[in-house]
């Protein structure tokens, strides 16, 4: 019992989250669940700041999915009512949380720490770049052609998206700052890694999902990857 004390807090936060990440339907029961074992990590092996920049996140994308939420019902592109899944929360949270587990076993855990903050701001900017692009333009460009086509497209683009998705990102990575989990002057990388990401989820989705060769949420996970990868080797 002595030995699972340390964990205790983290659990009890990371149960009161999910259950308000639940009542305001930003998640699945699945997604709830999948959110909590998240949380726990990164409560865990990273501490409260990476928790609170884990609220960020989750208020931003929240926020971001409702805004223009009719527009997008019209569109065929809004986000389902009841809340994201299981598999779209781990799609978006699993490498912060590996990351944050790392931190704690390697030596390097400032640079994972810096890690965990880029790819929690990639998941974030992802997010709000796509549901607010596609609540101010029914059309968007493709990022590999430039061609027009319709708001919600795999790989589609658009100005007040992109704008969107890196102030996201900065204020993401604000808070990574303000809580402690990184030092300022990593503040410019996690952004950077985290805009790096997020173009390249666009170009995943157009070059690869629109070809079915990998779904949305093995291409979400694959942009917080590059994210946190590209800030660890800046660094």
């Amino acid at each position: 019992m002595d030995a699972l004390r340390p964990f205790a807090p983290a659990v009890i936060v990371s149960v009161i989250f999910a259950a308000l990440a639940r009542w305001v339907r930003g998640v699945t029961l699945g997604g709830a669940i999948a959110g909590a074992g998240i949380c726990c990590l990164l409560y865990a092996g990273a501490g409260l700041g990476a928790f609170l920049v884990l609220v960020s996140v989750f208020a931003l994308t929240w926020l971001s999915t409702r805004f223009g939420y009719r527009r997008k019902e019209k569109l065929g592109t809004a986000e389902r009512s009841d809340g994201r899944t299981a598999l779209q929360v781990l799609a978006n949270l699993a490498v912060a949380a590996g990351c944050a587990g790392l931190s704690v076993v390697t030596a390097r855990k400032e640079m994972f720490l810096l890690a965990v903050s880029a790819a929690l701001s990639e998941a974030a900017a992802d997010t709000v770049s796509s549901e607010v692009g596609q609540a101010r333009s029914a059309h968007a460009r493709l990022i590999v052609t430039w061609e027009i086509v319709p708001a919600g497209t795999d790989g589609g683009v658009s100005w007040a998206g992109t704008l969107a998705g890196i102030i996201a990102a900065a204020l993401v990575s604000l808070v990574s700052v303000m809580t402690g989990l990184m030092p300022l002057k990593w503040m410019g990388v996690s952004i950077a890694a985290a805009v790096a990401g997020m173009i390249a989820d666009s170009f995943l989705g157009a070059l690869l999902e629109q070809r079915e060769v990998l779904n949305n949420d093995a291409v979400n996970f694959l942009g917080t990857l590059i994210a946190a990868s590209v800030a660890a080797l800046i660094v």
